[in-house]
């Protein structure tokens, strides 16, 4: 199947059920795709609130979720934090210090087309976008193009897809253990996309079928990096919006009353207490209407045209009481209802306020508009922005599947490695996102600093209990590539005579200034020659 698409064929890959290892656990649907078996469709539709929702109509909502101002501003909080665009560094950047069985060759083609592969995402300029994208909706898709006539030149473009108009379908198939016939288990037979340019319809039981209505694109051409945020029956992946719905919704509707309570309190309003003596209860009620009639007026004035007219309406919330009052009581009586006493305390908006942030993973402080944001030490730094850049870090983690996902690919069209080496390798890819250079620099200070103290602590020890590799790797934290570059330059420099004498302030040739030292004893022998 190549049509619109490619496929990558594994070496010794088998269409064949039977030549394929058996387990009875199902296959992991770890993607959210649709899991299709001879019983039918499962696991499209997830119920929310007591209403069912297609996973289209899922990501509509995430999107409408993060219109607003406080999702917002969580939303480039995170953002913010996760990606880091500066001139003087790149956004993400590729490590392989860990995998030993590979030569330096084979680490300098990875180099390259992982390079090639952030040009094709644009990542330079769009770095910020394509994660708020991932993060708000929940997954990323991407449409693999390649030409077939020149497949080993890589990948030519890669083009965003709604993920409203794509499903992953993944056949399975019943197959009988062969230890025991008897027992039949689910085998994956087949993995596919669907694309439907129009979406698929509230409820698409038909995604899987043979006539089902849209394109079927091989699994290969299409990539997708997802949140691996599942809902608790692990049939529908979410976004990391889904447990804001709640909140969200509390804090709107707490807000709205807020707002309609003050303008129904606020407002002073007149009581008529109007007298109608022995009336029957039919005439007394036409008395009062009566009455209202006659002093009740609505001068109006229109902005618009200047005219000035008399709108006499039905009685509004925010218009006058007039109540009836019968014989031997008093006689007719205005009074004035007092507005709200109340109208500003919000400590119920804040308390919701809190649990949003809360469902966020976003520090508190960072509602607070008058809390101080400090970048001090790490003795200084609270608990709740340590669990915040925790989270950072676990959604850098999830987002760079992302990559991996794209540079097995162009490795394996380019023929740079074999799937087997791959999949080895992939699991030692490190990825090293730019931080903030003021916060990075005083982390960094500090950590030399306590690095240094624990070596100076360390040194009588050194070469009988701790060998110099250890000290160096454990310790100082530094590289097999960064010690051999170290070592180099400590050759380079024994030849030069400056370096060749150690730092000391005290040396006048040093160029730094000397420490002042403890006050020197003037000699006994001095001294008796003063006195005489």
């Amino acid at each position: 199947m190549k049509f619109f698409g490619f496929e990558i064929k594994r070496a010794g890959e088998q269409d064949n059920t039977k030549e394929k290892q058996l387990s009875f656990a199902p296959p992991t649907n770890d993607d959210g795709s649709i899991i299709v078996s001879e019983a039918g469709v499962f696991g499209t539709y997830v119920d929310i609130n007591g209403v069912i929702r297609s996973e289209a109509e899922l990501i509509t909502k995430y999107r409408q979720m993060s219109m607003d101002p406080v999702v917002e501003n969580a939303i480039q909080d995170i953002a913010n934090e996760a990606i880091v665009e500066d001139s003087e560094q790149n956004t993400v950047t590729l490590e392989l210090d860990e995998i030993k069985d590979m030569s330096d060759g084979i680490k300098k083609k990875i180099q390259e087309e992982f390079t090639a592969i952030l040009k094709l995402l644009e990542f330079s300029t769009l770095s910020y976008e394509t994660f708020k994208r991932w993060y708000v909706d929940g997954r990323l898709y991407y449409h693999v193009i390649v030409d077939p006539a020149t497949a080993d030149k890589g990948i030519k473009e890669l083009r965003y897809i709604d993920p409203r108009h794509i499903k992953k379908v993944k056949h399975l198939k019943k197959a009988a253990l062969p230890n025991n016939p008897k027992v039949e288990i689910d085998v994956l037979v087949d993995e596919y996309f669907i694309y439907n340019k129009n979406g698929f319809a509230d409820k698409p039981s038909n995604i899987g079928n043979a006539n089902a209505q849209g394109l079927k694109i091989p699994k290969d051409a299409v990539v997708v990096a997802t949140s691996g945020y599942m809902n608790p029956e692990g049939t529908l992946m979410l976004s990391y919006l889904h447990k804001v719905i709640r909140p969200l919704n509390q804090l709107r509707s707490m807000e709205d009353s807020l707002v309609i309570y003050r303008i129904t309190r606020a407002p002073e309003r007149r009581v008529f207490y109007i007298d109608v003596g022995g009336l029957p209860t039919a005439k007394a009620e036409q008395y009062l209407k009566n009455v209202m009639t006659k002093f009740k007026n609505k001068v109006v004035y229109d902005a618009s045209t200047g005219e000035v007219r008399d709108d006499r309406k039905h009685m509004a919330m925010l218009e006058d009481f007039w109540l009836p009052r019968r014989e031997n009581g008093k006689g007719t009586e205005i009074t004035t209802l007092p507005g709200g006493q109340n109208l500003g305390q919000i400590d119920d908006v804040v308390y919701f306020q809190n649990q949003l942030y809360r469902a966020l993973n976003i520090p508190i402080t960072r509602l607070q508009s008058d809390s101080v944001f400090s970048l001090g030490r790490g003795t200084e730094i609270t608990r709740d922005e340590i669990k915040f850049a925790k989270f950072i870090v676990r959604l850098r983690a999830k987002f760079s599947e992302l990559f991996t996902k794209l540079l097995e690919k162009q490795l394996l069209l380019k023929k740079v490695c074999t799937p087997q080496e791959f999949i080895k390798w992939k699991n030692d890819f490190n990825y090293k996102y730019a931080v903030d250079n003021y916060y990075a620099e005083i982390k960094n200070i500090e950590m030399n600093k306590d690095r240094l103290d624990l070596l100076n602590i360390m040194a009588p020890y050194v070469g009988r209990f701790y060998s110099n590799v250890y000290v160096r790797k454990f310790i100082l934290q530094q590289s097999d590539e960064e010690i051999k570059e170290i070592d180099k330059d400590i050759q380079k420099e024994l030849k030069i005579e400056q370096y060749q004498r150690p730092i000391n302030p005290q040396d006048p040739d040093s160029g730094l200034e000397p420490e002042p030292g403890p006050p020197q004893p003037v000699p006994v022998v001095i001294q008796k020659e003063k006195e005489e």
